[in-house]
């Protein structure tokens, strides 16, 4: 009995469940039919969150468990000073490579006897410059000064009191002591050496930053519109006409010019006694000038530092094979020392125009310039009968010259200031003439204290025994058999 009740219970069940299942899968029209139809209540809207001010860019980042918000904007600012730095860094430490370059240049130009004189003095230089530069030079350069005398001279951060501004600091003190150097290599194998740290004291801390302040420290060529833009006036001018004017008032190594037979003056070649050495020398320097150019646009990210190294290398390659040429034609063969000058020549002027020229143009200037130092090379040495043992005034006074002239001739207007191209012109040439008259006469001054107080030139018998062991008491080969009296 009890089994039927069960099975007749399972048997009902089975029978409600399923009629359940039917249900929910019959049609509904029937019912819907019927029915009130009831529309949908609308969609809430969602609440929006709070608000948030995003920076200019729209992204913002959090750093540090402080929760401080930095934009992007700040943070790429960061990266680009960072940058920048590196790069200043980096060109900085080529340019004070270029101490090196000089160093080869001027000792392979030079006698074998006074290498060791040579070589301290471009040590020298630099160590000097660098203190006195910290000292006075950069607050002479980039201080301010209120009124019209700020236009002439700056005066203030001496030893970087205010700014602190060691980033441009370092990379300015290393063309301070270029321009000291260049002066070096026309006054070499005859200048006593305790002068030549004089010289280079005031060269450095005083003649240098004034006339660099009138340019790049904001004084009144600046405000003119004359533009350099990496030194070939700022720089190399004013070491070259330092050098001019030492090398008058020291007068020519002995057996230079000498009387023949007939009482004629007759110009004699002192030969270098190592040509590899002054080719190393030109390499390194060449290696260095992208350092000095490119690291002039003074910022990691501009892309212009591209350019600029292109219109570098093209001038001096130009400068060196019309060099070549030129030496080839006038004496027949291809001289090596001129054509190395050749390609300082071409780097050199193309200094200050290199980011406002094309490409073309720098083959222009680099011609000029390569031209332009051997026909004034032959000028200074043979007409003029001063004697530069290197060049130096042909190669940086000259072309220094002419590379900012051809600012003026040759440069993208756009890039300058709002003037014409005469009027252009005359700014670069007024720039020019006053750096030159700056240096002449406070070079004249100095060099005329030194000699009358402690004496610009060794003694005649210093001279022929050679510096290395008159000055410094030591031989650069010690071992060779090393003897001129010329």
């Amino acid at each position: 009995m009890n089994k039927i009740l069960f099975s007749l219970s399972l048997f009902l069940f089975t029978l409600g469940a399923g009629t359940s299942v039917f249900a929910e899968d019959a049609p509904v029209t029937s019912v819907t039919a019927t029915a009130e139809v009831v529309a949908p209540a609308p969609a809430t809207a969602p609440t929006p969150p709070p608000e948030v001010t995003l920076s200019t860019d729209k992204v913002i980042a959090e750093t540090g468990d402080d929760g401080t918000v930095v934009s992007q904007t700040e943070k790429n600012s960061a990266f680009s000073g960072s940058l920048t730095a590196v790069w200043l860094l980096i060109t900085g430490s080529l340019v004070f490579f270029m101490q090196a370059g000089f160093a080869m240049v001027e000792t392979g130009l030079t006698r074998a006897k006074n290498a060791n004189n040579i070589l301290m003095k471009n040590l020298m230089d630099f160590c000097v410059g660098s203190v006195i530069f910290f000292l006075v030079g950069w607050g002479f350069m980039y201080g301010k000064m209120g009124l019209e005398a700020g236009k002439f001279i700056g005066f203030s951060d001496f030893m970087l009191s205010s700014s602190n501004d060691t980033m441009s600091w370092f990379f300015q003190v290393v063309f301070a002591a270029t321009s000291a150097t260049i002066v070096s290599g026309a006054m070499a194998e005859r200048t006593k050496f305790v002068s030549y740290l004089v010289y280079t004291l005031v060269i450095s801390g005083l003649i240098y930053p004034i006339s660099g302040h009138w340019i790049w420290g904001g004084g009144w060529l600046s405000q003119m519109g004359f533009h350099d833009f990496a030194g070939s006036t700022v720089v190399h001018s004013v070491g070259g006409w330092a050098a001019l004017v030492g090398a008058i008032m020291l007068g020519p190594r002995i057996g230079k010019y000498v009387k023949d037979e007939k009482g004629k003056i007759r110009v004699r070649a002192i030969q270098g006694h190592n040509m590899p050495l002054a080719a190393l020398g030109v390499f390194i320097l060449w290696f260095g000038w992208y350092g000095f150019n490119c690291g002039s646009t003074l910022n990691g990210m501009d892309l212009s530092m591209t350019h600029v190294a292109v219109t570098t290398t093209l001038a001096a390659s130009m400068g060196a094979l019309l060099a070549m040429t030129a030496t080839w034609l006038i004496s027949k063969k291809p001289d090596v020392s001129m054509t190395l000058n050749g390609a300082l020549a071409g780097l050199v002027a193309i200094t200050a125009p290199c980011a406002v020229v094309s490409p073309t143009a720098a083959l222009a200037i680099g011609a000029i310039a390569g031209v332009l130092v051997v026909l004034s090379v032959e000028f200074v040495e043979k007409v003029l009968r001063i004697d530069d043992p290197v060049g130096a005034v042909s190669v940086h006074a000259v072309n220094g010259a002419w590379g900012t002239l051809a600012v003026g001739i040759f440069g993208d207007l756009a890039k300058l200031s709002n003037h014409g191209r005469l009027e252009q012109i005359g700014i670069q040439a007024l720039g020019i003439v006053s750096v030159f008259a700056w240096v002449v006469i406070t070079s004249f001054i100095l060099f005329f204290i030194i000699k009358k107080v402690i004496g610009l030139r060794v003694t005649e018998k210093e001279e022929l025994r050679g510096l290395d062991i008159g000055e410094h008491g030591s031989e650069a080969y010690n071992g060779f058999q090393i003897f001129s009296n010329m």
